[in-house]
């Protein structure tokens, strides 16, 4: 457990680079063509896309030019962010975090189960609870560029938790990966399942 928070101080650090300052009203044209799979106003219709609509600048910034720079493989944005500058990533970041995101529903049958582990984790299992870093509500630390997880597709998170634990989430090897396949090596089908239903229906 120690070296979990140790690794989760750590990722403060790694991620704390700066980025140009966005304008969200620029942002919104440059996005336009984003709301073919994430929704005009980043509330995606399809679960398997991710809803960006009130995601943190500095985590929405740090991912597209992951992506853009190749180090987080996401086919379906395969060349998208190519002649984009970083001034355009920076734009759109801050468009999609000036929304107002969405909120699904949570599976009743397994909605305890969901809260228990993403507000106290697993002792035995030395699983932490999701809202060290998330926060109580789901809306992330968007100054440490935790994502806001509130509201967000089960569909999509499990996906995420899953390949996370696989270690396939073609994401960059830097702290915040490494510590999130750190947790879910530790979360069985059912946990990943039951987590992800009580995300998509958190909300403040």
């Amino acid at each position: 457990m120690n070296k979990l928070i140790v690794s989760l101080l750590l990722t403060l650090g790694i991620t704390g680079v700066a980025h140009a300052a966005g304008d969200a009203t620029a942002g919104q044209t440059k996005a336009a063509v984003c709301g073919a799979c994430h929704g005009p106003d980043g509330n995606s219709p399809a679960p398997n896309f991710p809803k960006l609509a009130g995601q943190g600048e500095r985590y929405l910034t740090k991912q597209m030019h992951d992506i853009k720079d190749g180090k987080r493989t996401v086919l379906e944005m395969t060349g998208l962010l190519t002649n984009l500058s970083d001034q355009d990533l920076a734009d759109i970041a801050a468009y999609y975090a000036s929304q107002a995101g969405s909120v699904g529903a949570a599976d009743p049958k397994i909605v305890a189960r969901g809260e228990a582990l993403f507000r106290g984790g697993n002792l035995e299992k030395g699983l932490p609870a999701c809202t060290g870093c998330h926060s109580p509500d789901g809306s992330g630390n968007a100054a440490a560029g935790f994502p806001h997880l509130g509201g967000q597709h089960a569909q999509y998170i499990a996906k995420q938790l899953t390949d996370f634990r696989k270690e396939e989430a073609g994401r960059a090897n830097d702290g915040d990966a490494m510590t999130m396949r750190t947790i879910a090596r530790k979360l069985s089908d059912e946990d990943i399942a039951a987590v992800s239903s009580y995300i998509q229906g958190l909300h403040k």
